[in-house]
């Protein structure tokens, strides 16, 4: 009991809540281990909890017509998914994927609906994820219907700095291993049109490619090329992260 208090603790959206209301999620809430590849949530599931991700990695994909990955968002530890639960939408229309042996906390969407109506904070924080998420689908989804391959990954590489950027003396290098078929799967393309370009980026200067990794050797001049503002390093959000690390985004603030 007391790991998985501290795993909800653990989440930035519950670290205003107090002593009891926390008991009463953990009394409520049910853990899970999920392997590598397996599915944590299909479409057409009840979505009937929200999903505090305790350790591990997981994606957010949704199936095209064709039955194509299309990758929505990864999902690090102390993070929610499955948060439209809250709204009692009925059935899922994505499915969660275990990117690594991961360990899923589920908080019955009753229980979270019914501690909104008491703690206003936890009502704004939820308010700030859906918004926030949704911001970003709407923005791939603008960049994938007007903007060329080479722009749709370059604004996707940034977005991947602001995430997992950590600065080094070569660059800003992306914490997060994706092989190119996970690139071409969150912008919408081929794995082979994502080679060519990351290719002709790195015989250009702008990046540095290894076995799945990248680095922004030219970050601003990238961010110039697609019209977008520069990267802005930020404080550390804790002592215990590494130097130059990029904050994903402010919920809490």
């Amino acid at each position: 009991m007391a790991g998985q208090i501290w795993y909800l603790k653990s989440c930035r959206l519950f670290e205003n809540c107090s002593p009891p209301q926390i008991t009463r999620l953990e009394t409520a809430s049910r853990a899970k281990t999920v392997n590598k590849g397996e599915p944590i949530y299909l479409p057409a599931d009840d979505a009937n909890s929200v999903l505090v991700l305790a350790s591990g990695r997981v994606k957010i994909c949704h199936l095209t017509s064709d039955g194509k990955q299309s990758i929505l968002a990864f999902i690090e530890p102390g993070e929610i998914f499955g948060e439209l639960a809250i709204l009692n939408m009925g059935n899922r229309d994505e499915y969660a994927e275990a990117v690594e042996k991961s360990r899923v906390i589920a908080i019955p969407g009753e229980t979270l609906r019914e501690l909104m109506e008491e703690h206003a904070d936890l009502c704004l924080g939820v308010t700030k994820i859906i918004g926030l998420r949704r911001r970003r689908i709407e923005r791939r989804v603008k960049n994938l219907l007007y903007l060329p391959n080479r722009d749709r990954i370059i604004h996707l590489l940034l977005e991947l700095a602001e995430q997992y950027g950590l600065e080094t003396n070569r660059g800003i290098e992306l914490s997060i291993r994706l092989s190119h078929q996970d690139l071409a799967s969150l912008v919408g393309s081929t794995r082979e049109t994502v080679t060519v370009v990351l290719g002709a980026m790195q015989n250009e200067g702008l990046i540095e490619l290894g076995r799945r990794k990248v680095i922004l050797k030219a970050p601003d001049q990238l961010a110039h090329q697609v019209g977008v503002a520069p990267l802005r390093l930020c404080e550390p959000p804790n002592s215990q992260s590494p130097p130059g690390y990029y904050l994903r985004h402010s919920l809490g603030s």
